[in-house]
């Protein structure tokens, strides 16, 4: 389905793309190249932080006035009200007004709908009650348009949101929290693209998860947990789990969230996240050209890659463009920085990769603008 246009369209976002590679990251003056920024700086474009409790931190505070994180996400214990969370993310604007990078942060949270909701009011109805209804795509048009304009009424631009897993068994992982539309690969794009499109039109960027697909894991297969591997046939991933995501390519999603399950049938090494081969099969059989997100850094399933500055080297060096520090302390994504400072330092990261993945986080923030 082709997209209403709105300044999220991807006409637009390949420009901005374009003029972020020719000039530089949305600095201060506009001209000034990525070499502008000094080491720290640089590598906190690709960095998203969070913090504990109600209050942020003056170290959050720090590093957002002095330009080291690319944005914020917030949870449930970040919020009282829409009044109290808006009058927070006035005070992160204040402080990013001196910082060298002008683009807006990225603020982003999950308000995926139903059980699963940052803030509150919508969408109220889970993505299990639209795939459900008999008007389906019209509900999913109407939730996207709730959780628009609830992000956007206090001050938020990214969702990370649509769940696009096609579940396999009622009750299993992604069934059971009511997250997925459907079985039905069909009905989870009709959905996720009718989301997707209202939201976009409501000022919000969209990120499709948890690709290639969380849909065929079972209800104990939880990345947050601990490893997950799938053995689904690559025909069956490419033919079921993946169809949603051309479909929201289509509708403009901005962003893409990877899965950190390891999918035999396209790199039985590594989970999808830190996989080199599988970040080439949504950049190059898909064709998405935005922003690749990473799932929570601090999750179990990583546990054998070290701790966070070893995994956000490797998520970076596989491709992964924003990563999500979102442990609920400022100080896992001050080590995220530091480790991409000191990788790109070393040679360890290529540098020319790493500042085009931090121009393709700079178009989107410039389109947010």
């Amino acid at each position: 389905m082709s997209p209403t246009p709105t300044p999220f369209s991807r006409r637009g976002a390949l420009r901005a793309t374009t003029a972020a590679l020719a000039g530089g990251l949305g600095l201060a003056g506009g001209t000034a190249a990525a070499a502008a920024l000094d080491p720290a700086q640089r590598a906190g474009q690709r960095v998203i932080h969070s913090y504990p409790g109600l209050t942020p931190p003056a170290a959050l505070m720090d590093a957002i006035r002095e330009g080291r994180t690319a944005g914020v996400i917030f949870f449930g214990e970040n919020i009282t009200s829409l009044g109290q969370i808006a009058d927070v993310i006035e005070a992160m604007k204040a402080a990013h007004a001196s910082a060298p990078v002008r683009s807006p942060l990225l603020l982003m949270t999950d308000q995926e709908g139903g059980m699963v909701r940052r803030l509150p009011g919508e969408p109220v109805l889970s993505a299990k009650d639209v795939g459900a209804s008999t008007e389906r795509e019209a509900r999913a048009a109407s939730t996207g348009s709730g959780a628009g304009r609830n992000l956007a009424g206090v001050g938020m631009n990214v969702n990370l949101a649509p769940v696009l897993d096609v579940y396999r068994t009622a009750g299993d992982f992604t069934d059971r929290y009511e997250r997925s539309y459907s079985n039905s690969p069909e009905t989870v794009s009709t959905c996720g693209a009718a989301f997707i499109t209202a939201q976009r039109n409501a000022g919000v960027a969209a990120a499709a998860k948890h690709f290639p697909g969380l849909g065929p894991a079972a209800t104990n297969q939880n990345t947050d947990l601990g490893p997950v591997t799938l053995t689904t046939p690559a025909a069956t991933l490419r033919g079921v789990d993946e169809m949603p995501y051309r479909a929201a390519i289509s509708a403009g999603a901005e962003l893409v969230m990877l899965s950190w399950a390891v999918y035999r049938a396209l790199d039985a090494g590594r989970p999808a996240g830190l996989s080199r081969t599988v970040v080439g099969e949504l950049r190059g059989r898909l064709g998405f050209r935005g922003v690749t997100i990473t799932d929570a850094l601090e999750a179990k399933a990583l546990q054998a890659y070290g701790d966070t500055g070893r995994r956000a080297v490797l998520a970076t060096g596989a491709g992964m463009d924003l990563l999500l520090c979102s442990a609920r302390d400022v100080a896992q994504g001050e080590q995220a920085v530091t480790a991409l400072t000191e990788a790109l330092a070393a040679g360890a990261l290529d540098a020319a990769a790493f500042d085009a993945g931090a121009a393709r986080v700079s178009a989107l923030r410039a389109a947010l603008a």
